[in-house]
């Protein structure tokens, strides 16, 4: 459990100034996230929102080594780096008793698409790396287009909605799932309404021995069309509609670490996001019903692989 007294000692390894949105929930992710470990860390970041506000050369945010790599090989740059560690190690060039933590960001493009072939690689291998999804369900950085990540219904420039679509038609893809498929020490997924429990996934991750995966749901208020002010509240919202849900899966062994005492429709996580408003019009009612039975389905799922209760029954 996290201590917010011992949090705040840690120094900041993100500053401020950097030029992301305000209530950007990538930047608001990375802090909670680097406040698990108070061991010196190394930071590789894929192409993106992160990397892209966080590093315009001469400039920098970051007050750890940082290395900026391609769209699609995150993963696969971070293990470089834990490999020389681990070989300088061996030569007695660096002390033994000197523990660094390697992690990697990527958003969802980087990551459920462009970067996943990298990143199941490197999960294979077994790398001692802890690799964060700042999920923002589309590819934000370059104008909002649909992804792996992107919801059911929603409205991007890529499957916008209009007299013949109703915005992206196909269900997004279980990406904490398939990391799971790869039998490593520790997975989780979580989000930024809820500090406490992204700070305490991000203190077993790297106290984990091997990869370990963390998928942190980051609300973009611009993409996502929200006023700023209502980051925490459209993230708390994805969590009570069990849109996502937040769990854990260590060696095996799934755990709920959150459960709504009231599920709330899907709708109250719908309205006020405006690429989803062209739902609300006469004749889409169909949509929001499969939306529904989607999350539904896909919540008891979890419940059943966590050992709770079904709600069905």
């Amino acid at each position: 459990m996290a201590n917010i007294k011992e949090l705040s000692k840690i120094p900041e390894r993100l500053t401020g100034g950097h030029r992301l949105c305000p209530a950007c929930g990538a930047s608001i992710a990375v802090r909670q996230i680097l406040m698990g470990t108070k061991d010196p860390v190394v930071v590789a970041a894929a192409t993106g929102c992160l990397e892209v506000g966080t590093t315009i050369y001469p400039y920098t945010a970051w007050n750890v080594p940082f290395i900026h790599n391609a769209f699609e090989n995150a993963a696969a740059t971070i293990s470089g780096a834990e490999t020389a560690y681990k070989a300088l190690k061996k030569q007695g060039k660096i002390p033994e008793d000197r523990n660094i933590k390697f992690i990697a960001f990527g958003g969802d493009g980087g990551t459920y698409d462009i970067g996943l072939q990298s990143l199941s690689g490197a999960l294979e291998r077994g790398h001692d790396f802890v690799y964060v999804c700042y999920d923002n369900q589309a590819y934000m950085n370059t104008g909002i287009q649909r992804s792996g990540a992107t919801p059911t219904g929603a409205s991007t420039t890529t499957a916008p909605a209009g007299k013949k679509s109703t915005g992206k038609p196909q269900f997004r893809k279980d990406l904490t799932a398939i990391v799971v498929a790869h039998n490593i020490p520790y997975a989780a997924q979580t989000t930024i309404g809820f500090w406490n429990d992204v700070v305490t996934r991000s203190q077993k991750a790297f106290n984990i021995k091997g990869p370990a995966f963390l998928n942190v749901l980051s609300m973009c208020h611009r993409g996502w069309r929200f006023p700023q002010e209502d980051t925490i509240k459209i993230s708390k919202l994805a969590v009570n509609t069990c849109f996502w849900p937040l769990y854990e899966v260590e060696d095996g062994k799934y755990k709920l670490t959150y459960k709504p005492k009231e599920k709330l429709p899907i709708t109250e996580w719908l309205k006020p996001q405006g690429r989803f408003k062209h739902l609300f019009k006469p004749g889409n009612e169909k949509v929001i019903e499969d939306i529904q039975k989607e999350v539904d389905k896909r919540w008891e799922k979890i419940l059943e692989l966590c050992g709770e209760t079904s709600e069905a029954k």
